[in-house]
């Protein structure tokens, strides 16, 4: 502790270290106006259990009342309050009023579900009166809007984004895949239910899906399962086995669907503790085995690319054939051309999508006004277009080709006469238009689809500027008459004025390229609820003009690029050049 120097005041929300603790304080006697709405302002940003120390601002009414769970409301900075001195001598004034002001950038829901939002003016008010206390007249605050005011660097040392895991509609249970659901959760104990990570985590898990995935995934836990009660900790033992006690509905599950439930546990679990948990045993209400699954055992229900992805990449030479590069995790192995009709045939090539299974690949003609699909496993004709454009100019065809994890093939066509989206089951067949109701007079720039089959990240353009939202694929209808749709579009990145690259990085991150209002291009990770993780920022590379990354977060980043060529990152690493002839660098998908 420094001894010596200028005292200086400090802000509550400076950005530092997540493991610092804000205490709470209770107000002093005699307190201000001032102090009592500062102090109160100040304690939200603590772990105060049930807030009790925070509720000692409020009057005993308003303290019943106040319901701190209700919403988070996040701003870029600490609340701002407006300035109304009461002296002692004013002992005629009762009541006050101040305003607390600040720029909202996103809210917390709930149901633990983040949602960003384009900077809007927040304001609400806090009314305060002086009442009888032991020692006098003390000021208390009698209206206070529900739920919690944050700074965003509060929120992010209080807060952590975990993902839960649910099941895929619409698949058969051979081909059952887990789906990420991100949401946000207290680090540590939460102050109002007193649960730790872990079990705030499970809690959240049983109570479903957030609102928004909801209509695409499901849960193997029978309706209105829960923890059994007054359960606020949960602890892998020292053979990181993790035993969950669950209440009566849960009792009577067939072993698949514990077995199944158990899964959807361990997904969840995996990045939360910091030995990783090997093994979840289920119990029933009366403390008895229901199931139990290990690690290895769940993997045949991983995430879709999660466990042994390609590490392969391939990419568009010089000559506008596609080479791939061979697996390795440190993506510099020597490149091949593919077989077939893609490596060596007459055809000259623009850019590239290959399937997850890495039988069959979707390229564009150099123009972008054709759409070629064949093996790139045995050798072939080049067969008729699957689709093409009539549109005049290369910039308004075919955007680049991407596949889900169902096995299906994605393009759009920017013909500004007939825009569309376009899905070819199996990459085979009649293209089938695909509606985008919320799309709002935008224009499909660029298309990614997640692994799971059930989101798709899009590059939109409208008045000049091009945003980075995620639509919710639904299916509805037997699998050869399937009507499908993109609905719900959500901001990804609404801190980036304009976003140039995309791809998914793992199950709910993408890495993107884009720049803030009036800044320079940058490269950085965002998550699928439009949060940015606290590491979201890369190093800097220049003019980046596509991005590649695939489902495994150890395989590194490749960007094409204006002046380097094709560069990689690895993690903990600086960029460097893979290629300097070639462009369209993908991984399969």
């Amino acid at each position: 502790m420094p001894v010596t120097g200028d005292v200086k005041a400090v802000d509550a929300s400076q950005p530092g270290d997540s493991q610092v603790q804000v205490y709470a304080v209770a107000p002093r006697d005699g307190a201000t106006p001032n102090e009592v709405v500062d102090g109160f302002l100040e304690s939200m940003t603590s772990d105060d259990s049930d807030f009790r120390t925070t509720r000692k601002y409020l009057t005993q009414e308003a303290s019943n009342g106040w319901n701190p769970s209700a919403l988070t409301t996040v701003l870029a900075k600490a609340p701002n309050r407006s300035d109304r001195p009461v002296h002692e001598s004013d002992r005629s004034t009762t009541e006050v009023s101040y305003t607390l002001s600040g720029e909202k950038v996103a809210t917390v829901d709930e149901q633990s579900a983040y949602q960003p939002l384009a900077p809007t003016d927040y304001s609400r008010t806090l009314h305060l009166v002086r009442q009888k206390g032991p020692d006098g007249k003390e000021w208390r605050i009698d209206i206070v809007p529900d739920g919690l005011v944050l700074g965003q660097s509060d929120f992010k040392r209080l807060y952590r984004s975990v993902n839960k895991f649910y099941f895929a509609t619409g698949r058969s249970e051979a081909e059952s895949t887990l789906v990420a659901d991100p949401v946000y959760i207290r680090n540590r104990t939460d102050p109002v239910t007193g649960m730790d990570t872990v079990t705030q985590a499970v809690r959240s898990l049983l109570r479903g899906p957030t609102d928004w995935l909801r209509p695409v995934v499901t849960s193997r836990f029978p309706a209105g399962t829960g923890l059994r009660k007054d359960v606020t900790s949960l602890t892998p033992d020292d053979r990181n086995v993790l035993k969950v006690p669950l209440n009566k509905k849960a009792d009577g599950a067939g072993q698949r669907s514990c077995r199944m439930m158990a899964s959807q546990l361990l997904f969840t679990l995996r990045d939360l503790t910091s030995a990783r948990v090997e093994q979840v045993e289920l119990q029933r209400s009366d403390g008895s085995p229901l199931c139990v699954l290990g690690s290895d055992q769940a993997e045949e229900y991983a995430p879709d690319g999660s466990s042994g992805g390609s590490e392969s990449q391939y990419f568009v030479d010089a000559k506008r054939h596609v080479q791939r590069i061979p697996g390795s995790t440190k993506g510099s192995g020597e490149p091949e051309p593919v077989a077939g009709p893609f490596g060596t045939g007459a055809a000259r090539l623009s850019a590239v999508g290959v399937a997850r299974d890495e039988q069959l690949a979707a390229a564009l003609s150099e123009h972008g006004d054709a759409l070629y699909v064949a093996s790139v496993t045995a050798d072939g004709q080049l067969p008729p277009p699957a689709v093409t454009s009539r549109a005049g100019s290369s910039k308004d065809r075919l955007t680049a080709p991407s596949w889900d994890g169902r096995g299906d093939l994605w393009v759009a066509d920017r013909d500004p006469d007939r825009p569309r989206l376009l899905r070819l089951a199996g990459g085979a067949g009649k293209p089938q238009e695909v509606t985008v109701p919320s799309l709002d007079g935008s224009r499909i720039e660029a298309l990614r689809l997640s692994s799971d089959g059930v989101r798709i990240a899009l590059l939109l353009t409208s008045e000049g500027h091009t945003t980075l939202k995620i639509g919710r694929i639904e299916r509805q209808g037997p699998q050869d008459k399937q009507r499908v749709s993109v609905v719900d579009l959500r901001q990804a990145a609404p801190q980036l004025a304009d976003v140039t690259a995309m791809s998914w990085s793992g199950g709910s991150r993408l890495v993107v390229v884009g720049k803030e209002q009036g800044g320079v291009q940058q490269v950085r990770y965002v998550q699928a609820d439009g949060s940015t993780p606290s590491s979201g920022v890369l190093p800097g590379v220049n003019q980046v003009l596509a991005i590649a990354a695939a489902d495994d977060e150890q395989l590194p980043l490749m960007a094409d690029t204006q002046g380097d060529g094709i560069v990689k990152l690895l993690p903990g690493d600086n960029w460097q050049t893979v290629l300097k002839e070639g462009s369209a660098l993908v991984y399969p998908g």
